[in-house]
C-alpha cells in the first residue's frame, strides 16, 4: 500500500491517474470541509429540509470523485467544486419537490433530521436564486463562479481567489458587483 503525504493535492492527483488508496486517504481528509460547506449550503434552506448534511455530502462526494475531466488544481479548487457539486444537489433536490408536488410520478424518499428542514416556498427560493445566477452565467462567468463559490460554498475571499486563480481584490470586485446585478434582478421577480 503506498503511503501519501495527507496533501489533497497530491492526493487528487493520485486518485485521478486511478489509485484506489487514494480516495481512502482522501476521505478523511476533506470530509469536515465537505461537512461544513454542507452545513452552510443547508443553513441557506428552509427549516425542515428533508435532506441531511451527511447526504449532501455523500452525493456531493460520489459526484467529485467521479470527475475525469477535471484537472485537480489544488486543494481550494477542490472545494470550489465540492460547492458546486453541493449546489446542483440542492437544486435538483427542489426542482424534485416542486415537481412532486405538481403531481411528479417520482418516488420520493425523505432522509430525516429533525434540526434541518425546507419548506416549499424556501425550494422555490433555491430554483430562482438558481435561475438569476445562471442568467448572470450568461453576462459573466466568472462573477457567477464567484457567487457560487462564496454564497453557496462559503469560502473565503483568499480561498476563493485560490480557487479561481485570480487576486483576492478581484473577488472582492466581482463579488460586490455580482452581488447588486443578483438583488437587481431578484428584487425584480418579487
Amino acid at each position: 500500500m503506498t503511503v501519501f503525504s495527507g496533501d489533497v493535492t497530491v492526493l487528487l492527483g493520485e486518485l485521478q491517474r486511478g489509485c484506489k488508496e487514494a480516495e481512502a486517504e482522501l476521505i478523511p481528509l476533506v470530509y469536515n470541509e465537505l461537512r461544513r460547506i454542507a452545513g452552510f449550503h443547508l443553513r441557506q434552506e428552509r427549516i425542515g429540509h428533508t435532506l441531511q448534511p451527511t447526504a449532501l455530502v455523500n452525493e456531493a462526494y460520489l459526484r467529485l470523485v467521479d470527475q475525469t475531466r477535471v484537472e485537480w488544481r489544488s486543494r481550494a479548487h477542490f472545494f470550489g467544486v465540492a460547492s458546486q457539486m453541493m449546489r446542483r444537489v440542492l437544486v435538483n433536490y427542489a426542482r424534485d419537490r416542486k415537481a412532486a408536488k405538481r403531481g411528479g410520478k417520482r418516488v420520493r424518499i425523505e432522509l430525516e433530521d429533525p434540526e434541518i428542514g425546507v419548506t416549499p416556498e424556501q425550494s422555490e427560493e433555491v430554483l430562482v436564486v438558481d435561475q438569476a445566477l445562471n442568467r448572470l452565467t450568461e453576462f459573466d462567468p466568472r462573477q457567477a463562479r464567484i457567487v457560487e463559490i462564496r454564497y453557496f460554498g462559503g469560502l473565503t475571499v483568499e480561498q476563493t481567489a485560490e480557487a479561481l486563480g485570480i487576486s483576492p481584490r478581484t473577488v472582492k470586485r466581482e463579488w460586490a458587483m455580482a452581488k447588486a446585478w443578483l438583488q437587481a434582478e431578484l428584487a425584480e421577480r418579487r
